[in-house]
């Protein structure tokens, strides 16, 4: 049954690709963003995005969930047609703005490995191209799609456009990190999703699992965490390489692990309460 979902799932997408791409970017921009707002509570749960909101803005005074939600599924209306025309931004830097560059500087000169964290917002897949692009040796890890027969496309535009060093998630996919971190790239992987492996720590105040990954290699082969975060401002995106997490000087021991681990959730929580329309609402982080 779930094979017969994916079929139809991934015609229609294509079928959206197709049209996207007879139609062109700028027009494209002008109304999936629209569709997407109108059909996607279709296909997502409002419940597990409402109790989401609710969870980031704990300790506001206000908040204005129907614009929160529109403005999310705008962004995935457009993160959708970037993905045809990544060669576009791969060429271009017109489109971003990168705060923090000296420390992209820094790992550059002094030939260092650094473990890049960030969440999905924006159009996340942006950070690992634009690193690229300042010459960072790279390697991401990736969760490959649910649906096997769209993720073939979604590999190929990933090592194509943002970066060829794909490493996908898993024990094997540890190993390959680590022999990337010998050769001395960075490594870069998303941190906010639920993990079936990890440890229980607050994230916006209550319990989820959490990848302590970052900190294990981290610690494992003394290098540093360089959070990202990257944003949506209107057709443009600003993003920004933040101040590394100091871990180098830190014993290899089960209390850091879950110390620095615990840090970057906190990181993370800040980069989504910036605008949490912008992070991917639809993901149920703490069931």
């Amino acid at each position: 049954m779930k094979k017969i979902k994916y079929v139809f799932e991934a015609l229609i997408i294509y079928f959206i690709f197709f049209i996207i791409k007879i139609i062109g970017f700028k027009l494209s921009r002008k109304i999936f963003p629209t569709i997407f707002k109108k059909i996607g509570p279709f296909f997502k749960s409002e419940t597990i995005i409402d109790q989401n909101i609710d969870r980031i803005s704990r300790g506001l005074a206000s908040y204005d969930k129907d614009n929160i939600k529109d403005k999310m599924w705008e962004n995935y209306g457009n993160v959708f047609i970037e993905y045809l025309f990544l060669s576009k931004f791969k060429t271009d830097n017109s489109h971003i703005n990168i705060k923090g560059k000296q420390y992209i500087e820094k790992i550059i000169k002094n030939n260092e490995t650094t473990i890049f964290i960030s969440g999905h917002l924006a159009n996340f897949e942006f950070m690992s191209m634009e690193l690229t692009k300042m010459k960072i040796k790279l390697a991401t890890i990736y969760r490959p799609l649910n649906n096997f027969f769209l993720n073939p496309f979604m590999e190929h535009l990933r090592k194509q456009y943002i970066c060829k060093n794909q490493i996908k998630k898993g024990i094997p996919g540890i190993r390959q990190a680590v022999e990337y971190i010998n050769k001395n790239y960075s490594i870069a992987l998303m941190v906010d999703q639920r993990v079936s492996e990890g440890k229980l720590l607050p994230f916006f105040g209550e319990d989820a699992w959490t990848t302590t990954l970052p900190a294990q290699l981290a610690l494992k082969y003394k290098c540093n965490i360089t959070p990202i975060s990257i944003y949506r401002i209107d057709d443009k995106f600003e993003m920004e390489i933040l101040k590394p997490i100091e871990v180098t000087n830190m014993e290899n021991n089960e209390e850091n692990k879950i110390k620095i681990s615990s840090e970057i959730n906190k990181t993370i929580e800040i980069m989504i309460k910036k605008d949490p329309s912008q992070w991917i609402l639809t993901h149920n982080r703490w069931k």
